[in-house]
């Protein structure tokens, strides 16, 4: 949903680097050491890694010091850059047959830090962090006012449905009001963004298909 920081936008996996990964990417690590270790293990530079997913050099240095949480849009292109795909970036998890997360241990994580993450950013919750080899990603996110929203495109298709509040969802040239029990579907290719309206923040079950997987 975001291509560089201030503004609010809204993998396949290799066979061949799949085992190299899961031994690169600890859970117990964070996201931006995932991401770095991921880099190195594909003797990527910085730029070389901005040039594959079109996102800011500067960005991911932030990233991966851990000063930023890339969106998650950003996340789908990385995970296939880095041919880990992008629930390995989020959370490796284990090879159970079934994980639960209950509701009081869901961890929100800002996509940017400080009033400026209240302005333009949104928040989301890993709603499947433990589970490995996801071909899905549900996510609970807080949407907040924003000032400017620009489009992303990247692989795959989402499903949203709004839990609280209200937004508007821009896909292709397609825009829709949508409210609380409404729900929309669409390709993840499509230049699209979604922001809360009314200026209040909306609440949304967020589930990305990343594709190719």
């Amino acid at each position: 949903m975001a291509k560089r920081e201030g503004k609010a936008e809204d993998f396949i996996t290799h066979p061949a680097h799949t085992d190299r990964a899961k031994t690169v990417l600890k859970e117990r690590e964070s996201l931006g050491d995932r991401i770095r270790k991921a880099r190195e293990l594909h003797e990527l530079t910085i730029l070389e890694l901005g040039d594959r997913t079109g996102i800011d050099a500067d960005v991911l240095k932030r990233v991966e010091a851990n000063k930023m949480i890339p969106p998650l849009g950003d996340l789908v292109k990385l995970g296939k850059a880095l041919e880990t795909g992008m629930s390995y970036l989020i959370s490796p998890g284990t090879d159970k047959p079934m994980t639960v997360i209950h509701a009081d241990q869901r961890k929100a994580t800002s996509r940017l830090s400080g009033k400026r993450a209240e302005r333009y950013g949104y928040s989301y919750e890993s709603l499947a962090p433990e589970k490995a080899n996801r071909s899905m990603e549900p996510f609970i996110v807080t949407l907040t006012p924003a000032e400017e929203v620009q489009p992303s495109t990247h692989d795959g298709q989402e499903f949203l449905f709004v839990l609280e509040g209200e937004m508007m969802a821009q896909v292709g040239r397609q825009k829709e009001h949508l409210k609380a029990g409404d729900a929309i579907y669409y390709d993840s290719a499509e230049p699209h963004f979604v922001k809360c309206t009314g200026g209040k923040e909306a609440k949304i079950l967020a589930v990305i298909y990343p594709g190719g997987q």
